[in-house]
């Protein structure tokens, strides 16, 4: 990924050369820019990765992903703290997770831990289980479980 980077980089300044202009104008780097994108996408199966655009797509989805969780979750705590009696139901569940690399764990850690209402525990030492405290297990579990399997799938697609 970083070697297309780096040579869409260097298409977007040869560019810049052959249009051979007196100023550095950064139009003629951003068409040069988008050229490279062009021709790294018609060549990168000769890379033998993806093509580097479809991870950047795939890491601003997962960011969308976690600011929509983020706004639902919030709301939902927000709604049982305001309101007159607090019914919850703490407690502590299990998942088996189907991520493997220790940054991928780290990655859904951290995400389901910034959604208010919820936070991972521990990890197993096979790093494929997650024990998850959420603050009303027994209405919010089935929400919890859909927000770790969307995390899931947008972290797969990001780091494999």
């Amino acid at each position: 990924m970083l070697a297309q980077l780096l040579l869409n980089i260097v298409i977007a300044f040869l560019w810049m050369l052959l249009i051979d202009e007196d100023e550095i104008i950064i139009e003629t780097f951003f068409a040069g820019f988008l050229v490279g994108i062009g021709v790294i996408f018609l060549m990168h199966r000769f890379f033998g990765t993806r093509f580097y655009l479809r991870r950047v797509f795939a890491t601003f989805k997962l960011l969308l992903i976690f600011i929509s969780e983020l706004i639902q979750s919030s709301a939902l705590v927000l709604k049982q703290i305001l309101s007159p009696k607090l019914k919850i139901q703490p407690g502590i569940f299990r998942h088996e997770t189907v991520l493997q690399s220790d940054l991928e764990i780290t990655m859904i850690s951290l995400l389901l831990t910034l959604t208010p209402g919820s936070v991972v525990m521990e990890v197993s030492p096979e790093g494929n289980v997650l024990y998850v405290h959420a603050m009303d297990v027994e209405n919010e579990r089935g929400a919890i479980l859909s927000q770790l399997k969307n995390f899931e799938k947008a972290i797969m697609e990001v780091t494999r």
